[in-house]
């Protein structure tokens, strides 16, 4: 049987979004002294996010210079995700993108992802995702792409724990800052699977807000 969708796929407002003690923000320039100190270290770039360790700025000038470069404020919304509850309250732990929309195709895209370490292997990293693939599901997009360079093994792991499916690499499909050029390892959710892929995410994101809790609670 085909799947016909109901509501038509349209952009969504680029509204702040809020869910599992996170907050996102639509990106201002006020954001950038504390996203700075969030993503820029080495292991953060050093798998290829942004062009890669050439990329990375070790002022928060030159950081905000390659940041307004970076990012894509025409064609994507781009949040910098702030922690709301727990032992980081207030704090910007990272910055995300969901973009790249084809209208007609169904499609879009989350992409120029980074989260501060301290945050890996948390629910910041999944949480992020639920909010966002549900924010493009239920504006009638049908497939989201998540992707990332071929050898940053680290964000190819977390695409493949949110439950997306892989589908090839592009091969040589961007250049990296230092010259050479990067295969892209291509993942997508499609709209008819989302359903049991959310259930097995939500559930994910719910053991490790616990484990989150337990860690940072306050021993008796």
């Amino acid at each position: 049987m085909l799947h016909t969708r109901v509501v038509p796929a349209q952009i969504p407002a680029c509204d702040t979004l809020y869910g599992f003690g996170l907050v996102l923000e639509p990106f201002r320039p006020g954001h950038l002294d504390d996203l700075f100190t969030a993503i820029a270290h080495e292991s953060v770039f050093d798998q290829g996010f942004g062009g890669g360790p050439q990329a990375l700025a070790h002022t928060s000038t030159d950081f905000a210079k390659w940041a307004l470069r970076h990012f894509r404020w025409n064609d994507g919304h781009v949040y910098v995700v702030r922690q709301a509850t727990g032992p980081f309250a207030g704090a910007i732990v990272g910055i995300t993108t969901l973009g790249d929309w084809d209208v007609d195709r169904e499609h879009a895209h989350i992409f120029s992802s980074a989260f501060a370490p301290h945050t890996w292997g948390s629910a910041v990293n999944p949480a992020t995702k639920m909010i966002l693939l549900d924010r493009a599901f239920a504006h009638g997009f049908g497939r989201v792409r998540i992707q990332a360079d071929a050898v940053n093994i680290r964000s190819r792991r977390a695409i493949e724990a949110l439950g997306a499916t892989f589908e090839g690499v592009i091969r040589r499909d961007k250049q990296r800052l230092d010259g050479t050029w990067r295969d892209t390892a291509i993942y997508s959710i499609v709209v008819e699977e989302w359903p049991e892929v959310r259930a097995r995410l939500a559930a994910r994101v719910t053991a490790r807000l616990a484990r989150d809790e337990a860690r940072y609670a306050t021993p008796a």
